[in-house]
């Protein structure tokens, strides 16, 4: 009984022991790119993506899901996908642009923070099988992933606005209501056609071959699925809608 109960405990705390691991290299991420270490800064908000993606699963496939943990994660989140990608995007583009540049880190954060907060209240409310609003993690890894596919900090003026509507892209897709796939729904103890296993190998191997661009390319796919998702369903509402039947009695003509 003791051995069970230690057992319990232990299971437990292994989510929250995932979001302190992504505090800890969100924390580590700032610390490299106020050294200007920004090539060493992106992967570790990759490393802070993933302990995030697994410390909620792994609470639900233990059933050790818990208020204390959600505010825990929540709060790992703000630092390691707000903070963290704020200043490395201001550090590695945006110092160069004196107000504007500081400005759209901040709304980053902001609007980051508020998507946090709005997904606090309203996760019992809505469809699980969908966000509300491109996830702070992801808008994280998208920054991240392009800091780490070009490392040299862009030297020219127009490389740096074109960061900065990135970024303020971002923060408005952030706090918008385009729905986000949040693949909750996939259950990793069903069995896979082995055709759905060899897709995933497939995917491994193309990051373990050009980790830059597949991560890039994946990440920027999940960014636009919001809108282009929303554009389609527009398109396809337009042509279901029925169009009005046509009269085939002609016209009465009054003497």
């Amino acid at each position: 009984m003791k051995r069970a109960r230690h057992f319990r405990r232990g299971v437990a705390i292994l989510p929250s022991l995932f979001t302190t691991g992504n505090l800890f290299l969100g924390f580590w991420s700032i610390i490299k790119t106020l050294d200007g270490r920004f090539a060493e800064a992106a992967p570790l908000l990759g490393g802070a993506v993933v302990l995030d993606m697994l410390d909620g699963r792994i609470a639900r496939l233990t059933g050790t899901q818990s208020e204390f943990g959600a505010e825990l994660d929540s709060l790992a989140d703000a630092v390691s996908f707000g903070v963290a990608p704020a200043l490395l995007a201001y550090g590695w583009a945006l110092h160069t642009l004196p107000r504007s540049g500081w400005t759209a880190a901040f709304l980053f954060l902001v609007c980051g923070v508020l998507r946090l907060a709005r997904f606090n209240v309203q996760k019992h409310s809505v469809d699980s099988r969908f966000f509300v609003g491109l996830p702070i993690p992801a808008a994280a890894a998208q920054l991240a992933t392009i800091v780490f596919f070009v490392a040299e900090p862009p030297s020219g003026r127009w490389a740096a606005v074109l960061m900065l509507a990135l970024v303020m892209t971002l923060a408005l897709l952030m706090v918008g209501t385009f729905r986000y796939r949040s693949f909750k729904g996939v259950d990793l103890r069903r069995r896979r056609r082995s055709i759905t296993v060899l897709g995933i190998a497939l995917v491994f191997l193309l990051v373990a071959l050009e980790p830059k661009v597949s991560l890039l390319v994946a990440t920027s796919l999940y960014t636009l699925s919001g809108p282009g998702g929303y554009v389609l369903g527009l398109v396809r509402r337009r042509r279901e809608r029925p169009r009005p039947a046509r009269t085939t009695e002609e016209p009465q003509v009054t003497p």
